[in-house]
């Protein structure tokens, strides 16, 4: 795999202290309250794993799956629940946690749907955020850490199901079929 890489943009340091910044701060924001943290599936998984740890409050995990890209590497525009929630949120603390966010057409969808099941709030989370290529306005209420616009892999993140297992977030290299996210 390793040829595919073009560089390592975040060393596991970098998301250790990450995942610890924004554990300490949603649970000092829901100090007292218990929270759904929701996962967007798949990329999310190893990101919700280790901020959940980091929370020293009562939590709750469900996940979602979604998808706006197919099989590109851009975006389509068009949002899809692959996978539901199997828990009633309505009156409870949702944190929705993402992997990335570019575009913003995913959690603004995912806002509008989870909105309308009467949760007490609804914020979100990602580890890597990239406001370049934002096509929405949304806000989010936890960034882990701003990156460039380059097509990463790695902690969670994809290109056609492989490098998730990476534990640095590495820029894909032309040679790994890699794109623009």
């Amino acid at each position: 795999m390793a040829k595919y890489i073009k560089d390592v943009l975040i060393r596991r340091e970098q998301i250790e202290e990450m995942c610890r910044r924004l554990g300490k701060q949603i649970s000092q924001d829901y100090a007292g309250r218990e929270v759904v943290l929701i996962g967007v599936l798949k990329g999310a998984y190893v990101f919700l794993a280790d901020l959940a740890r980091q929370l020293t409050i009562p939590v709750c995990i469900d996940f979602m799956s979604v998808s706006s890209y197919g099989g590109g590497t851009r975006t389509s525009g068009i949002v899809r629940i692959i996978k539901d929630l199997d828990m009633d949120i309505s009156g409870r603390h949702v944190i929705v946690v993402e992997d990335i966010v570019d575009s913003g057409l995913t959690l603004n969808h995912l806002r509008d749907l989870l909105g309308t099941r009467n949760p007490a709030s609804i914020a979100f989370c990602t580890a890597f955020d990239k406001p370049d290529r934002r096509r929405v306005d949304i806000r989010i209420d936890y960034v882990g850490i701003v990156i460039p616009d380059e097509f990463i892999v790695g902690y969670g993140l994809d290109f056609d199901g492989r490098y998730r297992n990476l534990p640095d977030v590495a820029i894909l290299g032309d040679d790994g079929q890699g794109g623009s996210q």
